[in-house]
């Protein structure tokens, strides 16, 4: 009989799992972020914004919602509610959703894209990384660093986000 400590864990092995995965247990790793659900005002320009932004395929785009999809299978919802709905920043939930560009280069065409779809553009600066903040078609903050946390551990809280 199979000492249970010894039996196959039920899911994929290691050598099945993702690079970053391999040689951690299942167990171990938690859950992943796997969509974000975006209320917005202006349906069209939010999902011509943040598929351009994020490089991401639209799958699915209805009159009020659409679903655009990374080639990590990361899923961003937009959802329509309308011009006059409220954001109430400071209220419990999320609040902020910061993506990690792919490189340098693209970090670059991040920030263009931000520039030219807001004038309030910021840049902060934390140990080893950058971050830059701008506007979203419907005034929402949207943020991309880089390196990713992946690459460099953050070490402190920027205290633009707790201040």
């Amino acid at each position: 009989m199979m000492d249970p400590k010894e039996a196959a864990p039920s899911g994929p092995h290691d050598d099945q799992l993702p690079a970053e995965s391999a040689g951690t247990r299942p167990e171990t790793r938690g859950p992943r972020l796997a969509s974000v659900v975006v209320f917005v005002h202006d349906h069209d320009a939010s999902a011509d914004f943040y598929q351009e932004l994020l490089n991401m395929e639209v799958t699915v785009r209805t009159t009020t919602a659409t679903l655009l999809v990374g080639h990590n299978g990361f899923q961003v919802y937009l959802r329509a509610v309308g011009p006059q709905a409220a954001h109430p920043v400071g209220h419990v939930g999320a609040q902020y959703v910061i993506w990690t560009a792919d490189g340098p280069g693209d970090f670059q065409r991040c920030e263009r894209v931000l520039r030219a779809q807001s004038d309030r553009v910021y840049t902060m600066h934390g140990e080893g990384f950058t971050v830059i903040e701008g506007r979203d078609p419907s005034g929402l903050p949207v943020l991309v660093a880089y390196p990713g946390p992946d690459e460099v551990a953050r070490l402190e809280i920027i205290s633009r986000y707790y201040v």
